[in-house]
């Protein structure tokens, strides 16, 4: 098994592509959804946030989305 990753790995290398790794959040830690929401509600009144928003709902493009 180990020979078959590494072989994968290097077909990998030798098309141009290096690994990257990443950490993101764990979502089934407890308290992941309430930290969400508190950081969401304190965001809710921010005047910054909502010309985020708006900019972003300005250049979205959905079409073919529905």
């Amino acid at each position: 098994m180990i020979e078959r990753v590494r072989n994968h790995r290097n077909a990998l290398r030798a098309a141009g592509l290096r690994p990257v790794q990443i950490w993101v959040p764990d979502t089934r830690r407890a308290g992941f959804a309430e930290e969400c929401r508190r950081q969401s509600l304190r965001l809710r009144e921010d005047p910054h946030e909502a010309g985020t928003l708006d900019f972003w709902e300005a250049a979205a493009d959905r079409e073919g989305w529905e």
